[in-house]
């Protein structure tokens, strides 16, 4: 197996990324991490319930704001957000989070007739890892986003694409037409792709990514298969794998990113290649992986990557965040070198194949 990339070609694209720009269009959520000390608990006065006691509070750019916040630490030389916030208190941390990676908001539309998206996460810090976590609290907008506001983001887009060399869309709310990404913008994405042809456009959907047209996009195995809702431990048999992904490469008219957890990425183009991930021993926490990989993958292709290139670097950098645990991981650029000698190793390739 060979990827055609080498240490010294890896160290030249990673030099590049501090000229690349990149538009993250999608919905922008605030993670919140409550840290929680079990030995401060106490029963509530009114009800005797247990009160559990906070003694930290860690605020993060969330699910869009991830793949920012990866760009942000890979050093990408300019970043823009188009969406939209509530008119709320988790909107000022969501702005305040965005505004410390370097990443233009002013594109971040404000409605009062929207909430800010929040993932409230509890957690024991006692407790290292997924073990320690309470049961999430999600706000979540519930009800069809108006048309204003889908028309301010289109023409956001329709400004800020002359100006970048790539476009993430990120379609995290599963609700139809209640996030940044409803049918009508999709449309747009669509037309714009096909009159932008130099501009990488890359989609990452949970529920609708067979509705995009004209962009690459990043499903994980279950998603290209059209599985909703799998168990953990269940995987796709490649042969099935690459049956309905080439379906969806014919109906899409792009290429195809699929995503397969511990076992890398399967890509369509020029000819369906399997790029094994890094494998790693200790414990790790996924959350956020796939943001991980695919602003590894994007900030590569503009920095003159080969998809499977591409593809490769989008592993390395998901294997080093997913490395950190209890937190919103991300990986910075000093240590891909490293990784990737390891990724040669695993898989037996010498240092200058």
């Amino acid at each position: 197996m060979s990827t055609g990339l080498l240490s010294s070609e890896l160290e030249q694209m990673i030099a590049r990324f501090a000229s690349c720009r990149i538009a993250v269009l999608g919905d922008f959520f605030l993670d919140r991490y409550l840290d929680i000390d079990p030995g401060l608990e106490e029963p509530s006065l009114e009800t005797g319930q247990p009160a559990h006691q906070v003694t930290a509070v860690r605020n993060y750019p969330g699910a869009a704001g991830t793949v920012v916040s990866n760009l942000s630490a890979l050093q990408t030389g300019g970043l823009h957000a188009i969406g939209f916030t509530g008119d709320d208190g988790e909107a000022f941390e969501l702005r305040r989070g965005l505004a410390k990676l370097n990443c233009s908001t002013d594109h971040l539309h404000t409605s009062a007739a929207r909430f800010t998206p929040t993932y409230l996460k509890p957690r024991d810090m006692t407790i290292r890892g997924l073990g320690g976590e309470h049961s999430r609290i999600d706000t979540q907008n519930r009800l069809p986003t108006p048309t204003d506001i889908q028309q301010a983001i289109i023409d956001s887009l329709a400004t800020v694409v002359d100006h970048v060399d790539a476009v993430i869309v990120l379609d995290q709310v599963e609700a139809a037409n209640c996030g940044a990404i409803t049918a009508a913008v999709r449309d747009r994405v669509a037309e714009l792709a096909l009159n932008h042809p130099h501009v990488t456009f890359w989609a990452d959907s949970r529920r609708r990514i067979h509705d995009y047209r004209n962009v690459i996009i990043k499903p994980n195995e279950f998603e290209a298969v059209g599985r909703e809702d799998p168990r953990l431990g269940d995987a796709v048999d490649v042969d099935e794998l690459r049956a309905a992904g080439s379906q969806l490469r014919a109906t899409t008219n792009a290429p195809l990113f699929i995503t397969r957890g511990e076992d890398g990425m399967l890509i369509s183009d020029p000819q369906w290649t399997a790029l094994p991930g890094v494998r790693l021993t200790g414990e790790t926490d996924t959350t956020g992986a796939g943001d991980s990989a695919t602003a590894g993958c994007v900030l590569a292709l503009c920095a003159g990557a080969t998809f499977a290139q591409a593809a490769v670097i989008g592993n390395l950098v998901a294997s080093i965040t997913v490395e950190q645990l209890g937190t919103t991981g991300t990986a910075s650029p000093d240590e891909l070198v490293p990784r990737l000698k390891l990724w040669r190793q695993q898989n037996e390739l010498a240092p200058n194949d």
